[in-house]
């Protein structure tokens, strides 16, 4: 059965309209599941706001992103503004002239006077798998933008950050966003979400996989010691980390990376594993980012929860995380040994070596002191229950001191959490 072209810029202006009512270009189940209506992210400023504001003069202000002057004219086009639209989409391409899907929005917009289009990229004799590729990178988009993070909601992972941990990256590999969160004496809060680009075959690290995990930031990678692929930079992080290779997942080289200088964007599924922004949200983020400190949680969709849950979790672990420093100063080693897991391995070691070399370690010890310092507690993502702990650690005992930064991964079994492996950090 042919399908009816729509009316104007056709799919164009139905994937607009989603800003303000049921987008018909997704299933009807997802659909339902959507408010009719969402608050929207970035405000936009119409003509009589601008003369209004005209007798006061505002200060320089930071350009405008590439996505707010999309979204913009994606709010136009919904409300059948065609031509202040394709004014936006000309200052958008003035401002960044390699935006791909700026130049595909404004030849629907063109088309558009001439015909009714069913689709959109309606340009003739067009590559069908770029068409396909910016077509997802629009929905992408859309689907952010009308859909931000809920007020009051927290990504699920962000427990325990100390103060010296500014910063922390969540990524959602699902709908190819990049969450950067700032350290509220403790608790995260939103300052900026990104377009961004993962692995061919989505997440989860094999081939041209992104994985899934805690992970940090372990050097900062400058253009110029770099092939054009990387953009303006590159942020490598620790993949694969110690749960990884225990989990017997292979490759490297994963980064946090920007793009070609010919191209603005790349569509949600063209890196090699890494996660990749365009050069513009990359120098931004950059300069939130400390090497060896901030964190980078990818997800395969971000789980979001309550403040009061957000809270309640994070005691409920942090407590337990002090029971075990108490047990070890206690000397008594069935308490200790009872925050291990019987799955635990590290240094060599399964558990019943462990469990020997620490009977007979303590057997010698008068006294311990523990002090713990700098706390970094972070979900890890994926269907395992899994905590990953960073600390410092000051150890004193009456015949042996030493001090050492440690990360600890820790799986709940059954009520509470028991400690899988620990290690130098």
């Amino acid at each position: 059965m042919a399908r009816t072209p729509l009316p104007l810029s056709g799919i164009l202006a139905a994937v607009a309209a989603a800003v303000f009512v049921t987008p018909a270009f997704l299933p009807a189940a997802e659909a339902a599941r959507r408010p009719a209506q969402h608050p929207v992210q970035h405000p936009v400023q119409h003509p009589a706001q601008h003369k209004a504001r005209a007798e006061t003069p505002a200060p320089a202000a930071e350009p405008q992103s590439a996505e707010v002057m999309l979204n913009a004219a994606l709010e136009d086009i919904g409300k059948g503004r065609f031509d202040p639209a394709l004014q936006r989409i000309d200052a958008l391409l003035k401002s960044y002239p390699n935006f791909r899907l700026g130049y595909l929005i404004k030849g629907d917009l063109l088309l558009a006077r001439a015909r009714p289009l069913s689709e959109l990229g309606s340009a003739p004799k067009a590559p069908a798998d770029r068409l396909d590729d910016l077509r997802a990178e629009a929905l992408a988009r859309l689907r952010a933008y009308r859909e931000p993070p809920t007020k009051g909601m927290l990504p699920r992972y962000l427990l325990e950050m100390p103060p010296e941990q500014q910063y922390a990256v969540v990524v959602d590999t699902v709908r190819s966003r990049l969450y950067l969160y700032g350290n509220d004496k403790g608790q995260p809060h939103l300052v900026a979400d990104y377009y961004i680009s993962v692995g061919k075959n989505g997440s989860q690290k094999t081939r041209e996989k992104t994985p899934i995990g805690v992970y940090h930031v372990t050097s900062s990678l400058p253009a110029n010691k770099l092939p054009d692929l990387y953009g303006s930079g590159a942020f490598p992080i620790n993949y694969p980390n110690d749960l990884d290779k225990r989990m017997g997942r292979e490759g490297h080289g994963i980064w946090l990376h920007g793009t070609p200088s010919n191209t603005f964007s790349r569509p949600p599924r063209a890196s090699d594993g890494c996660v990749v922004l365009s050069n513009s949200d990359l120098n931004i983020v950059a300069k939130h980012l400390q090497i060896g400190l901030t964190p980078v949680i990818i997800s395969e969709g971000v789980e979001w929860v309550t403040t009061e849950s957000w809270s309640a979790e994070r005691k409920k672990f942090l407590d337990q995380f002090e029971q075990w420093r108490a047990d070890w100063e206690s000397r008594d080693t069935d308490r200790y040994l009872a925050n291990y897991s019987r799955k635990f391995a590290a240094g060599g070691q399964d558990y019943d070596a462990f469990s020997r070399q620490k009977r007979q370690v303590n057997a010698g010890k008068e006294w311990i002191k523990l002090k713990l310092a700098n706390v970094s507690a972070f979900r890890n993502p994926g269907r395992e229950d899994m905590m990953v702990v960073t600390f410092e650690q000051d150890y004193r005992s009456n015949n042996l001191s030493n001090q050492m930064k440690k990360r600890q991964y820790w799986a709940r079994e059954g009520n509470r959490w028991r400690i899988i492996y620990e290690g130098a950090a």
